[in-house]
């Protein structure tokens, strides 16, 4: 299900991205394992990595032995903040000529506090039942994205699809409506056509994970 469904985000020219409080050598293992990790653009975590002695040596996102990260938000641990891991990714997004729309996804109390950076127009998936989703459910008014809750493996690969679609088809909305607006001024200019999206039943079943 993992390779299928980075696949299919790729193939919807999507940019990836993993802001987690796990480790880079957890993280880049299990990507590897399956061919996925040319599909991020940023793995933002802990540095890890296995020494000379063959221990696995992990180290903080934040070094917070020197310096706090400077969030007072009580759900971000002292490692890292990964809210301000979103602003520095929207900030980079603001810079760009299209608006770019945000779907964040996570369950732990970590994934609240980027929650509350997401603005009009972006999604936040929680996973019912897990700290996130409390936290969610608790301070619903200090959520701006709209909230796309899921249980399972299914219905995480139902909900995300549904809105990958609905951005699509609003992104070609806006660029027909620009385009539009463009003939009338210029009637020698010729839009670009739109890659056709294909779904994820194109894609081969996804490999049996060795344990």
């Amino acid at each position: 299900m993992l390779k299928v469904l980075v696949w299919t985000l790729s193939a919807f020219r999507c940019d990836l991205k993993i802001v987690s409080d796990a480790n880079t050598f957890f993280i880049e293992t299990i990507l590897e394992h399956h061919g996925l990790k040319e599909c991020f653009s940023e793995i933002n975590t802990n540095p890890g990595f296995v020494d000379e002695q063959g221990r696995l040596r992990i180290f903080p996102h934040h070094d917070f032995t020197k310096s706090s990260h400077g969030c007072q938000h009580s759900s971000c641990p002292p490692n890292m903040c990964k809210g301000i891991v979103i602003e520095r990714i929207q900030a980079s997004l603001s810079m760009e000529d299209q608006k770019k729309t945000i779907i964040y996804l996570g369950d732990g109390l970590g994934d609240f506090c980027p929650t509350l950076k997401l603005g009009d127009g972006d999604y936040v998936m929680p996973r019912k039942g897990f700290p996130v989703w409390d936290l969610i459910c608790n301070n619903r008014k200090l959520v701006n994205a709209e909230i796309c809750e899921w249980s399972d493996g299914e219905e995480f690969e139902n909900v995300l699809f549904h809105l990958i679609s609905r951005i699509i088809s609003i992104d070609r909305n806006n660029t027909s409506a620009k385009m539009g607006q463009l003939y009338s001024v210029d009637c020698k200019l010729e839009t670009m056509p739109l890659p056709v999206a294909t779904g994820h039943e194109a894609f081969p079943q996804a490999l049996p994970v060795l344990h």
